[in-house]
């Protein structure tokens, strides 16, 4: 049964409010104001060096990383947007240079935009069931760059942060451990942001429901048994929909982050397991949340358990 070994993150010390952001993103006052109090949202974090700088500050974190690369098979990078450098750079590879994980099978998810984490996680697990090794380990990484304006801005819905995540990933383990995933893919939504974003927006609190409640099922209990849930932090606004959708109160939703660091691409869900991480005791399930979108959408669940 898959298990997180270990969660590491690196969120940078500059803060960018929000009224900054809207001057470089040619965001109206009102704009300004409804990310904040409608959303939720005040300000994101930025990082002064490159994209391989930021990983590596959130992998060099993972203590239980030395010593034990040796075992790390495989190397999962979750991101959203597909491309993050120019050709021929390729950090993820540097990466594995880096930390010394040179033998260990390096490759990216992001076919499923921000829910590509749950996705990286999905298949660290399932590759690591099929290793001839059940010793062996693979290292899931997440964080990007916000280098251009569509990186920092999600149109009337949230505001992109720079930070990193580290996770080292187990095939089996003592907590942590996953009891189910549920993901949905939706290619309907696949389109210009113009002609499909005021449908999505509609459906978003309903299919994001219907996958935690879909995850929480197949793990064998009811949602009144999940301690927490760890979310994506797109906004406010959407998780208190998806509540009520639930029948489940905000107070049982990680939401501290969305104010502090906007939307960290698909490094929220470790972010959120790092601040929720005190507030879970052993035995507690948890359910980890994320929606992505681009090339259409995608809406993912899983059920842990500490």
């Amino acid at each position: 049964m898959t298990a997180l070994a270990a969660v590491a993150t690196y969120l940078p010390r500059r803060r960018v409010p929000v009224e900054e952001l809207g001057e470089q993103l040619g965001l109206s006052a009102m704009d300004v104001k409804i990310f904040k109090r409608y959303h939720g949202l005040a300000e994101i974090r930025r990082d002064d060096g490159s994209l391989l700088d930021l990983l590596l500050a959130a992998a060099t974190r993972l203590d239980a990383l030395r010593g034990q690369e040796h075992r790390v098979r495989y190397v999962v990078y979750a991101r959203a947007i597909p491309v993050g450098a120019p050709y021929p750079a390729n950090p993820l590879h540097e990466l594995c240079a880096k930390l010394g994980l040179d033998r260990a099978v390096a490759f990216t998810v992001t076919q499923q935009a921000c829910a590509s984490g749950l996705q990286a996680i999905d298949a660290a697990g399932r590759l690591l069931a099929g290793d001839p090794d059940p010793d062996a380990l693979a290292l899931v990484v997440a964080g990007e760059k916000t280098f251009t304006a569509e990186s920092r801005l999600l149109p009337e819905t949230s505001v992109f942060g720079e930070g990193s995540a580290a996770c080292l990933v187990a095939a089996t383990g003592p907590r942590d451990r996953l009891l189910s995933y549920a993901s949905s893919m939706h290619g309907e939504f696949d389109g210009e942001h113009a002609d499909v974003a005021a449908v999505f927006q509609r459906q978003y609190p309903n299919s994001l429901a219907e996958a935690v409640a879909a995850a929480v099922e197949r793990a064998g209990i009811g949602l009144d048994d999940v301690a927490l849930i760890l979310p994506h932090n797109v906004n406010l606004i959407s998780w208190q929909k998806v509540c009520r959708r639930l029948g489940v109160p905000t107070a049982r939703v990680v939401l501290d982050n969305i104010a502090r660091y906007g939307h960290v691409f698909c490094a929220d869900a470790f972010i959120n397991y790092e601040t929720a991480r005190d507030r879970l005791r052993p035995g507690d399930r948890y359910v980890v949340a994320a929606a992505g979108a681009g090339r259409g959408a995608t809406f993912s669940a899983m059920v842990f358990e500490h």
